[in-house]
């Protein structure tokens, strides 16, 4: 499987080719039990992106594979207003961490304790 600079130069060599030939050619293929073929297109495009200087290895990973964030969510039957984990988690957030719940007109904003309040 080609990586880095030869990714990206083959890439560039074969222009106009399908995607499958494209993967295909840079080596991201297995076989199967059966013997089928299998093309590898996350795993192009994972080390497409980092030869092209992209690293999301870092990245948080919370919820369900594949599951898409809505950036929604709604009052529960209680009254309470859940914020899930996939969303703390991008902002870094840790258990004990505090804010000061400001209310507005038809809006609610959370600021962390001892941050400045960005208005905008």
């Amino acid at each position: 499987m080609l990586t880095g600079a030869e990714l990206l130069a083959k890439v560039k060599e074969m222009g106009e080719a399908s995607k499958s030939d494209l993967v295909r050619a840079c080596g991201y293929v297995t076989s199967r039990k059966d013997g089928a073929e299998r093309l590898n297109f996350t795993a192009f495009y994972e080390a497409l992106l980092h030869a092209k200087g992209m690293d999301f290895s870092s990245a948080p990973r919370s919820g369900k594979a594949g599951r898409k964030l809505s950036f929604s969510t709604k009052v529960q039957f209680n009254g309470n207003l859940m914020v899930g984990r996939a969303y703390t988690a991008m902002l870094d957030l840790k258990p004990g961490d505090e804010f000061e719940i400001k209310l507005g007109r038809k809006q609610i904003r959370l600021t962390p304790l001892g941050a400045e309040d960005e208005e905008g």
